[in-house]
C-alpha cells in the first residue's frame, strides 16, 4: 500500500501490532498531518446543526415567584400611580394568592375602571379573606350607594366600617351619610 493511499483501520491495526512506533499520515506526502472530515460526516454534522436551529429553544420556568406578596403589592401601587391599571391589577392578583389585602386594592382598581361587579366581587372576597378588614366594608357600601342598590345592605357595610375602625370614622361616616342621603329620597 503506497502512501499516497488512504489507510483503512484494519490495516492501521496491522501496523500498529507489527511494533513500528511511525504513525501513519493519511493522505500526505511530506508526513504532515492533515485534519479532515469525511463528506458523511460533514453531512450529518450540518444536518444536526440545520435541526437544532429549526427547533425552539427551550424555554426558562421559573418554578417560585422571586417577589413576595407584599411586594406585588408594592409593585401594583407603582403601577397604579402611573396610571397603568392593567399592570397593578395583575400585580395584585399574583399578591391576592397569599395577601387578603391585594383583593381590597383589585377591587380599587376594577371601582376605577366602572367596572362595579368586578369591584363588588372583588370587595366580598376581600372580607371574606379578612373579615377584620373595615376599608373593605365601606367601599363595598360605596359600590352599592353607586350603583343606587342594596342601600339597606350598604348602610349595615358603612356602620360594620366604623364598628371596626373608629379611627377612620370620619371617612366611614361620610359614606354612611351620602347613603342614608340616597334612601331618603324618593
Amino acid at each position: 500500500m503506497g502512501k499516497d493511499k488512504i489507510l483503512d483501520a484494519a490495516y492501521q491495526k496491522k501496523v500498529k501490532s507489527r511494533g513500528k512506533s511511525r504513525q501513519h499520515v493519511v493522505g500526505s506526502k511530506q508526513g504532515k498531518k492533515k485534519n479532515f472530515l469525511s463528506p458523511v460526516y460533514l453531512l450529518l454534522l450540518t444536518s444536526y446543526f440545520l435541526l437544532l436551529s429549526s427547533c425552539a429553544l427551550p424555554r426558562i420556568i421559573i418554578l417560585d415567584d422571586p417577589l413576595s406578596p407584599e411586594e406585588h403589592i408594592n409593585l401594583g401601587v407603582a403601577y397604579e400611580k402611573q396610571g397603568e391599571t392593567d399592570n397593578a391589577l395583575k400585580e395584585y392578583k399574583l399578591a391576592s394568592k397569599k395577601l387578603p389585602l391585594a383583593y381590597l386594592c383589585m377591587g380599587n382598581i376594577y371601582f376605577q375602571k366602572n367596572d362595579f361587579d368586578e369591584a363588588e366581587s372583588a370587595y366580598k372576597k376581600a372580607i371574606e379573606k379578612e373579615p377584620s378588614n373595615s376599608d373593605a366594608y365601606n367601599n363595598l357600601a360605596w359600590i352599592y350607594y353607586t350603583k343606587k342598590e342594596n342601600l339597606n345592605e350598604a348602610e349595615e357595610f358603612a356602620l360594620k366600617a366604623i364598628e371596626l375602625n373608629p379611627s377612620k370614622k370620619d371617612l366611614y361616616q361620610d359614606t354612611l351619610d351620602k347613603i342614608r342621603g340616597a334612601k331618603s329620597k324618593p
